[in-house]
């Protein structure tokens, strides 16, 4: 019943007093990784979303110790971005690990599609990984001693997926539902649909009433209805600009970056930004009247004025557990 946190300079923190059943631990590492949630099943163990790449070996020792050394049966991926499936590859070295992902990405999975899977859009690695099961809305599995239906949870991605256990009333709410806010909602910036299914996805958690939500980033919390609240009012301002959401989505894209090399001149990060679609995109339906580089600097500058980064001379590094807002 424990939510581990992998960095080193943190002290384990424990979920929610008696929340979670026997046997299921929620492995929480920061802003760069998702969050993994473990279930021991016998002699065997089963995770839910794997975390980013950096973050493989951090993340398969920690699945060794707090599984005590029993061997990885089952990996389930609620999305394929790549900080919830980014430690898959290295997990399933042994051959013996189902991997199980959402039905809607089967085939740019197959074929390694790193354009459809939004890795060369974001500038975001991920080693290869299979599958071997796909799910879908509808579908029911056996995790630890719960059983747990399968929702969708489209808004942040099309084919997003929740899991819920009805008997204790817990979700795994991907990056459908934060305590404070949701995933970047990427679609709308190419010109898709995603506010209004971020808006269903809302509705049905609302629904739900879950008694404890373990997200896809930040500690697992009870008070969903609050939660739920607030994310209907960030939807709304988001949803009424388009512009707003747009430049969510850069800063989003670069503190994720940061994150990973910590320090960088702002020349280099337009740089590596040259390589990413998504800030092609934002510069050329919205941004147009900036050049690339000026779009760029301006979202450096807000991500200081937010507390995400700091300015130290030429570089621009970032700040520790801070948002991009």
């Amino acid at each position: 019943m424990r939510a581990a946190l992998l960095s080193p300079l943190a002290p384990a923190a424990e979920a929610p007093s008696g929340a979670l059943p026997p046997g299921m631990h929620v492995l929480e590492r920061g802003w760069l990784s998702s969050n993994s949630v473990l279930f021991e099943e016998g002699d065997r163990l089963t995770v839910v979303d794997t975390g980013y790449v950096l973050h493989a070996r951090q993340t398969a020792a920690l699945i060794d110790r707090v599984g005590r050394g029993r061997p990885l049966a089952r990996i389930i991926n609620t999305h394929l971005h790549s900080d919830h499936v980014g430690g898959n590859a290295r997990l399933a070295r042994s051959g013996a690990v189902s991997i199980q992902i959402p039905a809607g990405g089967a085939d740019a999975v197959r074929r390694w599609d790193v354009e459809r899977l939004g890795y060369r859009a974001t500038a975001q690695r991920c080693p290869r990984f299979g599958f071997d099961r796909l799910l879908r809305a509808g579908d029911m599995l056996r995790l630890g001693a719960g059983c747990w239906q399968v929702l969708a949870a489209a808004g942040h991605d099309p084919d997003m997926l929740m899991l819920y256990e009805a008997d204790r009333r817990i979700l795994i709410s991907a990056d459908a539902l934060w305590e404070h806010g949701f995933g970047a909602i990427f679609p709308e910036i190419e010109g898709e649909p995603g506010f209004v299914e971020q808006r269903r996805s809302l509705d049905l958690i609302a629904r739900l009433g879950p008694s404890l939500v373990i997200p896809g980033h930040g500690p697992p919390f009870r008070d969903a209805g609050a939660a739920v609240r607030r994310a209907y009012q960030r939807l709304d301002a988001l949803q009424s600009s388009p512009e707003r959401n747009a430049r969510h989505v850069l800063k989003v894209l670069v503190k994720f970056w940061l994150l990973q090399v910590g320090q960088a001149t702002v020349a280099r990060l337009i740089e590596h930004f040259r390589q990413a679609r998504y800030a092609h995109s934002v510069h050329q339906r919205y941004f147009a009247n900036l050049t690339f580089g000026q779009m760029l600097e301006q979202t450096v500058e807000q991500l200081c004025a937010a507390g995400a980064a700091v300015m130290e001379g030429p570089k621009v590094r970032s700040v520790d557990g801070a948002g991009t807002d």
